[in-house]
């Protein structure tokens, strides 16, 4: 055992004790740091096969894995794959919305440490982190990006590496989910843009956009689009929580 671990084992009943780990939604005592209780963890619909190959809706039941839905056959996206933890509900929502705007930013690491575990099999050599950009007046009203933060703890717990400022919201868009599906793809087009030098860097790479919810799926897929035609060579979406079709 190392120093630093036995330092940690001897000091961890004091911090317990003092501070005793809470359940990251609702802020019960638990056993482990970073666990949910058994109340929170029993009202979570996790995504699960079977899914759609491409975008991660589901479908129905007996499909088999490996299939993708009639919508991504009938007009393929610009992303290779789209996954996310669970399904928006009072858990995810709680622990999204906490993050964003009650400044709970240890947080990002508890998702980015699920979400880490749907990435697709693979070393991390050749792939790229990219957190899904806020307009500059977010980040000044809010003090940081929340999709930044989360995949800040992705790059330490895989090793791919990161790079928070190669994508760009130029434009400040309004909330997309009362809009139809044309009015989505009118707001965001021209809404990215890549930074100066960026092509070089996603050229070829297998990038990973990190978000924490994929609500219509548009700012996503205009990312995505930007980058493919730039060079890259996958794009991959990983989420913490998504909006089920019946609510999109």
């Amino acid at each position: 055992m190392g120093v630093f671990q036995f330092l940690r084992s001897a000091v961890r009943p004091v911090l317990d004790y003092a501070l005793p780990p809470r359940c990251p939604a609702c802020g019960v005592i638990v056993a482990e740091p970073e666990t949910l209780c058994a109340a929170c963890w029993s009202t979570i619909d996790f995504l699960g096969e079977p899914l759609c190959t491409i975008c991660g809706t589901d479908l129905p039941h007996g499909s088999g894995e490996g299939i993708a839905c009639g919508a991504c056959l009938a007009t393929p996206p610009p992303y290779d794959r789209a996954r996310a933890v669970m399904r928006y509900g009072d858990v995810a929502r709680t622990m999204a919305h906490r993050l964003k705007y009650g400044r709970r930013v240890s947080l990002a690491r508890f998702m980015a440490v699920n979400m880490a575990r749907l990435l697709e099999d693979g070393d991390a050599a050749g792939r790229l982190l990219l957190p899904v950009p806020l307009h500059r007046w977010r980040i000044w009203s809010r003090g940081f990006n929340q999709a930044a933060l989360i995949a800040g703890h992705m790059r330490r717990e895989t090793g791919i590496a990161l790079e928070l400022d190669l994508l760009r919201r130029v434009r400040n868009t309004p909330p997309l989910h009362a809009l139809s599906r044309r009015e989505r793809s009118r707001i965001v087009s021209g809404a990215f843009v890549l930074a100066p030098g960026a092509r070089v860097k996603i050229e070829g790479r297998r990038v990973v956009l990190v978000d924490d919810i994929w609500t219509t799926g548009a700012t996503a897929t205009a990312c995505a689009r930007l980058l493919k035609q730039n060079g890259a060579a996958r794009v991959e979406i990983l989420c913490w929580t998504r909006v089920s079709q019946a609510d999109d």
